[in-house]
């Protein structure tokens, strides 16, 4: 019997997680991106005006993300998560001087609300009550239609931490997908909720170990291959084009199209996908961080929202960036280096820099643009959907992006062995 045969659409996280899965289930998998390199939005590359190799964007897991750790796993990452060993997340007021720390502990009871140097300060623990409210919400739900958007444990906790977890306004963000986040996070305690960065690189914990893993198995990426048309008939693709014309699709053969929605509607205008996007921006700085620094700080009263603080190199990220994402870049490197400054008690003249700006970063989650995420299943009958864009169940996150390559490999296993 003749192995079945697989083509994998994209090699971001989603696209790799598909062809891992079908790999280990035996298929004769083909990959092919359209990019000059393996990662989508979790790429690496040497930057020539920093002189280091930085990623794109500083995508943050937890500790408790299972499709991440699996993923890892079976691909032999070797290159550690790293992260602190307690689950402290710093925060400072950049317009008020006030610094705090929240330490959530380990276990799934949060007795660390009732203990005052480990909760918001300005905060009791009635405060807490509404937490609860956060673990369930409707479809149509959003996150100020469960918990009040006010008072100082949204200000100082909520409201900074879900615009990281949502990229768009907590206020109107889904209270679905928060909710998700929340139940794998929070509430099963500081173990679960441990921040996580790749360290030195995305490539090297994620991407590097993967495309080795499916080389040495007959799997190597093709970049530089974009799809430019799908063919369907009978229910089925019966052929793909990359710019030479349609090449057939055997009758044994499965579609996982792994691409960023607005491709996959360009290529199948039939599907429903998100329209409504929200910008990141990123600041790079190359510059050991001050002794003492904490591997993340959220800043309030600044444009900055989160620093990281790398080895060689001190980053910025900014959520929900639509008003800043066309500022001019030097202007924004000045603003953020001096927001760094204060933030960490130091002065320096501005070091090399370099910003980097994703406009279309995530969907809007918002309850609206939640509803247009399609399933993996399509209504052709070996074509399934891969992406953080789909219904994971998530945000656009990493794990959510893994987890959907799980789920369209795991759809054509089924489906091959009818």
């Amino acid at each position: 019997m003749s192995a079945r045969r697989a083509i994998v659409a994209g090699a971001g996280l989603a696209g790799l997680s598909a062809a891992v899965r079908l790999v280990e289930a035996g298929f004769a998998v083909r990959i092919a991106d359209s990019a000059a390199q393996a990662g989508g939005r979790c790429r690496s590359y040497h930057d020539p005006q920093l002189g280091l190799t930085i990623d794109n964007g500083n995508h943050l897991v937890l500790a408790g993300n299972t499709a991440v750790a699996r993923f890892r796993a079976t691909v032999g990452a070797r290159e550690p998560l790293a992260g602190p060993a307690q689950a402290d997340f710093a925060f400072a007021d950049l317009s008020t001087g006030e610094r705090w720390t929240i330490r959530i502990n380990d276990g799934a009871v949060p007795w660390w609300v009732l203990a005052r140097n480990r909760r918001v300060p300005g905060t009791g623990l009635s405060d807490y009550l509404a937490l609860a409210r956060l673990l369930s919400g409707k479809a149509e739900q959003t996150v100020a239609d469960r918990v009040p958007v006010r008072g100082a444990l949204w200000e100082r906790l909520l409201e900074p931490v879900l615009l990281a977890v949502l990229n768009t306004d907590p206020a109107i963000g889904s209270a679905r997908l928060t909710a998700a986040v929340v139940r794998e996070s929070l509430a099963r305690g500081g173990k679960a909720s441990l921040p996580r960065i790749a360290e030195p690189t995305l490539a090297a914990a994620f991407i590097d170990p993967a495309t080795a893993w499916l080389a040495a198995r007959g799997a190597p990426v093709a970049l530089g291959r974009r799809l430019r048309a799908i063919v369907t008939e009978g229910g089925r693709v019966v052929a793909l084009d990359w710019g030479n014309g349609p090449e057939p699709v055997g009758g044994d053969e499965t579609v996982v199209l792994a691409v960023p929605p607005w491709v996959a509607r360009a290529l199948l205008p039939e599907i429903d996908a998100p329209d409504a996007f929200h910008a990141i921006v990123n600041a790079h700085f190359a510059i050991a961080p001050p002794p003492g620094a904490p591997p993340m700080l959220g800043l309030l009263g600044a444009t900055a929202q989160w620093l990281f603080a790398f080895p060689d190199r001190i980053s910025v990220t900014v959520s929900a960036a639509d008003a800043i994402v066309d500022e001019d870049r030097e202007a924004l490197a000045r603003r953020f280096w001096d927001e760094i400054q204060r933030a960490y008690g130091f002065a320096a003249p501005l070091p090399k820099w370099q910003i980097v700006k994703e406009k279309r970063a995530t969907f809007s989650a918002t309850p609206a643009q939640d509803a247009k995420r399609p399933p993996a299943r399509t209504r052709w009958s070996n074509l399934f959907l891969a992406g953080d864009w789909t219904q994971t169940g998530l945000p656009a996150t990493i794990e959510g992006a893994l987890r959907s390559g799980e789920t369209a490999a795991r759809l054509a296993i089924v489906a091959a062995q009818r």
